[in-house]
């Protein structure tokens, strides 16, 4: 069964598994799925509580609702498909200011306390699209003590997607005015509104608990007039969500290890702790009149600053939960894996945790699994036609399940000794085994009959996850990986027990296949070596590396591709069957002469294969066809299939390939290679070889096997997925998504002990309030609450099948504006510079025959007149993929005014990163006289990599260069940068020659601050071992895990029901897409 493609396609290094997650429920449509919260209790899971005079606010199932300060039955206040999030009472608590998305984009909000329309203040896009942990872009942190502006942090003008800054704007609309502080998160004014306590750095929303490195949140103290900066906490452990009532300043940290509410005073700097939380973390406090308020384990707290306590607010919200009712839900665009019965007949689906099938042509869709408590998947149709076999974790771990074919009867548990995650089921020719895999290394088959399971090998260093039957169903061949990471094939015998290796370990080799004949075992190997030299260094680099080769089985058998000769034929007297000696295209011939078998006739008996183990290292023959990167190979009769596809890059931007995969049909017996089919994901064969189905985008088909004197095209023999569906029960579906993510923690942590931690306890401490979750978010949440108890710097939780609103595109111009108060007219205070050639950098206002200077009035906007408290952006609104025309003057009137037709941005992440970095270039030129250069390097990635190329040569001549890694996003090529220089050579008449690689500089500082991922950590490493940069540094973000940089390639992503990410020191399989 194939996986269906991957939006993107990443380096093996990197590589991003993916997983689905659900639990099985067996039960007809209207039957309960999961446990529902008791109504006439308390409601739990409310979130980001807020405190006026007479009433909480908090959020709840993705809405805001009011209650009294003491409790009682809920009133909503906002009701909308999006996210309502960070509700905060105005100071005379008439007003609720939030962050929504009602239009789409997340903006500030604001609305009546006692209930009525929202109105819309900002109208600004978010900058690139960061992670869930990065936190919601223009979020409401307060008011102005006069009440008559909002506070928040936006990422509008960041020149990367973890950068906020504090901006403040009015009740009436209008610009927004930020901070003088270039960077902040949470915040609260003292009373008098002269100072502002602050978090420095923003790290809320991520998943990490006790945390102690650079990003450790500390409490900072603003004096606004003055313009002073004073530190009010140290950084050895996390103070923030503060509030400023009175004299002294409430927050929260976890300096006890777990989150409690403690106070500061300001002047004396005095902490002092208020409450004392033991099993859940006090988190989001946030002041009133006479008081603060909290969450702590899905409830809110009240502490009474008079009383000095702090109590639990008993609440209950009469929410309708539509998020949580079940129903049916089309499943056609959340299809994870795919692939054929034995005649082609019909195709069987994976999607959202469901086993389904669909006719090529006539008949009805069936789904096998009604699971939506289960995570089924690793579908595979038996060669006799009569069943599917699959994996489920409907007991509460994986195990093999086999059910009928067209649903006549319930599946059959065949495994009952799961203990961890296992890879996909393959079921053998005879239909009667089933091989698999598992996340310890090791292969097994298990006897469908007897339901017996036998090991048969066990890997050192990977996954085994390649593995093929025979075609007499008596052996298996596999690849495993060794210490060198390279990869060789094996052979396994069922009737032995024998494991022999049969490719060179000289050479990595792999995705092993029988030919249906049992002659020739295929397989894929990188040995066409034929370097690159880079273009702007003396590097190497290797592409299109692989090709297919055959294995001959038997020693008396010819290669496949052995010279051939027309001969007389003399008679055939004297060949007895089995005896002569096949060669060349006869072989080949014979196997294409030999009668189809049907999909039943797979079922029979089958002849044993012979295989000569003695040298078969060296009976190797590569097919004659171009190197390429190949990938999906698969053996019919006398016919090898395989795809090849573009290059593997490490650029972010341009076309991924994703559906640029080309399908091979290798014709054995004429020895001909032809194009099956093009510009597609993904494809499988039938087991009778006489259908292949392909996918491309959200298209699936179903096309003959043979190729035509034309290939095939994307759209022949699409499938009708309109009948793929499922009833789903959403709590049975969070409660095994929640469960999958605890296993998949405790299979694929990177030490056994879990840091310590009790894991088993986690489960029960987070999943107790798993029957509460009413909305995916509150899930998330839940997720990432547990996982952060991990302590490990790379688990990260977010996505989900959440309610989303239609997203309204604002077009961007690449400019910064400023308000003439005078006229109420906006003016262009600063174009940015651009790269115009580059159309993520493009500044519109700097192409070609735009003549807009710096200062100009913008008067009009497409004909309607700009004035405050109107903004830019809100005329801007809907307005992407075409030309704007701009009414422009230099004075803030009519008189004189032209008109100029502009092509805007729909983001502008890629050009204010250009203006920032080229505006710092040019600083440190102009203070050292043009000797110094400068360049940064914005992740450990293949953009950051393509930074330091584009930055370094330009300016491999100065005498020294200053790297900057401040807020570098991590990733893997730290090695690939410090590689690259080496001393310059001398000419003979003594003047420096050009070098080779670069030139190593004795000056090459290095700067880095708090914000930088682990990559950047590990490029300070190097350069210091290598002496040659000199480290200017604040203490950084960290390593995140001890001990040291841990390999954080293993991520499953929970298709639409999320991603999460764990870190572990093995690669992964590219996996299995889940919901």
């Amino acid at each position: 069964m194939r996986r269906a493609p991957s939006p993107r396609s990443v380096p093996p290094i990197c590589a991003a598994l993916i997983i689905l997650s659900a639990l099985f429920v067996a039960r007809s449509p209207g039957s309960p799925g999961a446990a529902e919260p008791d109504e006439a209790a308390a409601t739990r899971l409310l979130r980001f509580p807020t405190l006026s005079r007479d009433s909480i606010a908090f959020v709840y199932a993705g809405d805001i609702w009011t209650v009294a300060r003491g409790g009682g039955l809920a009133r909503r206040l906002t009701a909308d498909p999006g996210l309502e999030l960070m509700p905060r009472y105005s100071p005379d608590g008439t007003w609720i200011a939030f962050t929504g998305e009602y239009d789409g984009n997340r903006d500030v909000y604001i609305v009546p306390a006692e209930g009525g329309e929202p109105k819309r203040l900002t109208f600004w896009t978010d900058t690139g699209h960061p992670a869930e942990r990065a936190g919601p872009n223009n979020m409401v942190v307060g008011w102005t003590p006069d009440g008559k502006r909002v506070l928040f942090r936006s990422r509008h003008q960041a020149w990367e997607d973890r950068a906020g800054r504090l901006y403040t704007v009015g009740v009436d609309g209008g610009l927004p005015e930020p901070l003088p502080m270039p960077e902040g998160g949470l915040a609260s004014f003292s009373p008098d509104g002269r100072r502002l306590v602050y978090n420095r750095i923003w790290t809320n929303f991520r998943t990490w608990k006790r945390y102690r490195g650079g990003m450790t949140l500390s409490l900072w103290v603003y004096d606004i007039p003055g313009n002073k900066l004073e530190k009010l906490t140290e950084n050895d452990n996390n103070a923030t969500e503060p509030a400023w009532i009175g004299d002294r300043i409430y927050f929260d940290s976890d300096r006890d290890k777990t989150f409690n509410l403690f106070s500061v005073d300001p002047e004396s700097k005095k902490v002092t702790k208020l409450t004392d939380h033991r099993e859940y973390d006090a988190r989001w406090a946030s002041g009133g009149p006479g008081g603060v308020v909290y969450e702590n384990g899905g409830d809110i707290y009240l502490y009474d600053i008079a009383a000095g306590k702090s109590a639990k607010v008993a609440i209950r919200v009469p929410a309708e939960r539509p998020a949580a009712r079940p129903g049916f839900v089309p499943l056609s665009e959340k299809i994870t894996e795919f692939g054929l019965s034995p005649d082609g007949k019909r195709a069987v689906f994976v999607a959202r945790g469901e086993v389904l099938t669909v006719p090529a042509e006539k008949g009805n869709t069936r789904n096998l699994t009604n699971s939506s408590g289960a995570h089924d998947r690793g579908a595979s149709w038996s060669p006799d036609g009569k069943s599917i076999a699959y994996l489920s974790d409907q007991t509460g771990e994986d195990e093999i399940w086999i059910v009928p074919q067209d649903g006549s009867a319930p599946a059959r548990r065949l495994t009952s000794d799961g203990h961890g995650w296992r890879f996909g089921p393959i079921v053998s020719p005879d239909s009667r085994k089933i091989a698999f895999a598992d996340k310890d290394l090791k292969l097994f088959w298990v006897d469908v009959a007897s339901g017996r399971v036998t090991q048969a090998d066990q890997a050192r260093e990977a996954e085994i996850n390649d593995y093929a039957w025979s075609p007499d169903s008596r052996w298996l061949a596999y690849s495993k990986q060794n210490p060198d990471q390279m990869r060789q094939i094996y052979l396994y015998s069922l009737e032995t027990g024998r494991v022999t290796r049969v490719t060179s370990d000289m050479n990595d080799s792999r995705a092993p296949v029988f030919d249906p004949d049992g002659r020739y075992l295929y397989f894929l190997s990188d040995r066409d070596l034929n370097a690159s030299v880079g273009a702007f260094d003396f590097s190497y680099v290797y592409n299109n590396v692989t090709r297919v080769y055959a294995l001959t089985l038997r020693k008396d058998l010819a290669s496949p591709f052995a010279p051939e000769s027309d001969e007389v034929k003399v008679g055939e007297a004297g060949k007895e069957a089995g005896t002569e000696k096949e060669t060349g295209k006869e072989s080949a011939a014979a196997a294409g002469k030999e009668k189809k078998a049907g999909a039943r006739e797979a079922a029979k008996e089958v002849a044993p294969i012979k295989v000569d183990l003695e040298g078969i290292e060296e009976r190797i023959a590569a097919f004659p066809i171009q190197p390429a990167t190949v990938s999906d190979l698969r053996a019919g009769k006398s016919t090898v299939y395989y795809m090849t596809g573009p290059s593997p890059n490490l650029s972010d931007d341009g076309d991924d390939g994703g559906s640029k995969g080309v399908v091979h049909a290798f014709d054995m017996e004429k020895r001909k290679d032809a194009v099956l089919i093009s510009d597609v994901g993904s494809y499988d064969l039938s087991a009778d070889g006489a259908k292949v189905i392909y996918s491309a985008g959200k298209q699936y088909g179903i096309i003959d096997a043979k190729p035509g004197a034309v290939a095939a095209k994307v759209g022949d023999g699409v499938l009708k997925l309109d009948g793929l569906s499922m009833f789903l029960d959403p709590r049975a579906e969070w409660r095994q998504i929640f469960d999958e993510t605890w296993r998949l923690e405790r299979d694929f942590f990177y030490v056994p002990n879990m840091h310590g931690l009790d894991w088993p306890a986690m489960k029960r401490k987070y999943g107790a309030l798993v029957p509460h979750v009413a909305h995916r978010f509150a899930l998330t949440y839940l997720i990432g609450e547990m996982i952060a108890e991990l302590n490990a710097g790379h688990a990260y939780v977010g996505g989900g099948d959440m309610p989303k609103a239609k997203t309204v595109p604002i077009a961007l111009l690449g400019v910064d504006y400023g308000l003439d108060r005078a006229s109420g007219r906006y003016r262009i205070g600063r174009i940015l510079q651009g790269q115009n050639w580059v159309e993520s950098r493009r500044a519109p206002l700097t192409e070609p025959g735009v003549d807009v200077p710096e200062g100009s009035y913008v008067l009009k906007i497409d004909g309607v007149d700009l004035k405050s408290p109107a903004v830019p952006d809100d005329l801007l609104q809907n307005k992407t993929g075409g030309t704007v025309t701009l009414t422009i003057n230099s004075r803030p009137d009519d008189k004189g005014a032209r008109q100029v037709a502009v092509r805007p941005l729909a983001d502008e992440e890629q050009l204010r990163y250009f203006d920032r970095i080229e505006t710092i270039r040019k600083k440190v030129e102009k203070a050292t006289e043009g000797k110094v250069g400068y360049l940064h390097i914005p992740n450990m990635g293949g953009d950051g990599l393509n930074e330091f190329v584009r930055q370094y040569y330009p300016q491999i001549r100065k005498q020294g260069m200053i790297i900057d890694v401040r807020n570098n996003g991590g990733g893997f090529v730290s090695e690939l940068i410090h590689h690259l220089p080496i001393p310059g050579l001398l000419r003979a008449d003594g003047l420096p020659d050009q070098p080779l690689l670069g030139v190593r500089r004795r000056h090459l500082p290095l700067l880095l601050q708090e914000i930088r991922a682990r990559a950047a950590h590990r490029h300070a490493h190097l350069g210091r071992r290598r002496r040659h940069p000199r480290l200017f540094a604040a203490r950084g973000r960290g390593l995140c895990h001890p001990p040291g940089i841990r390999d954080v390639r293993s991520r499953r992503a929970v298709g639409h029901r999320g991603a999460w990410r764990r870190s572990r020191h093995r690669g992964r399989q590219p996996g299995r897409p889940g919901r």
